[in-house]
């Protein structure tokens, strides 16, 4: 046997309201070609942070962003708009002052080495028997004399 629904247990169903749907500027412009040089135009269709707004925003069909996409890259490309804008916002007072202000720049190298290196280990590493160290002296007349390698692990 079926139940009867009751009508008054029953959860009310929302009611989604929309608004009224945005036109194109080029439906209202009657614009057929979307020229990438007309960078008036196309500055209705890019945000001020230079992203190019989506179709709910523009009120452009499919067709129609597609042309827009294209010809804002054709004019970025060409540089007649920027790729990106910046945009600065002041920043509000923070209320609870418990932390220290922000530091403008990066953070501060450290002056020591890290733990667990010596400085010279990479030198010491080098095998001293494969060096030679060899002296150039100079004449007064410009000529050099190389005398005989001498062995850089001291004298042996």
């Amino acid at each position: 046997m079926a139940r009867k629904s009751n009508s008054r247990r029953a959860k009310p169903k929302k009611v989604t309201r929309r608004g009224k749907k945005k036109v194109s500027a080029l439906t209202i412009g009657k614009i057929e070609y979307v020229d990438y040089k007309d960078t008036d135009l196309l500055r209705k269709f890019v945000s001020e942070r230079a992203k190019i707004k989506a179709r709910r925003i523009s009120g452009n069909d499919a067709g129609q962003q597609r042309h827009v996409a294209r010809a804002v890259k054709n004019a970025r490309e060409m540089a007649l708009i920027p790729y990106t804008n910046r945009v600065t916002t002041q920043r509000r007072e923070r209320r609870g002052d418990d932390r220290a202000p922000r530091a403008d720049g990066p953070p501060p190298r450290p002056t020591a080495p890290p733990p667990g290196s010596t400085g010279d280990a990479e030198f010491e590493a080098v095998d001293e028997t494969t060096l030679d160290a060899v002296d150039i002296v100079m004449d007064d007349n410009g000529a050099s004399e190389v005398p005989e390698a001498v062995p850089a692990g001291g004298d042996q």
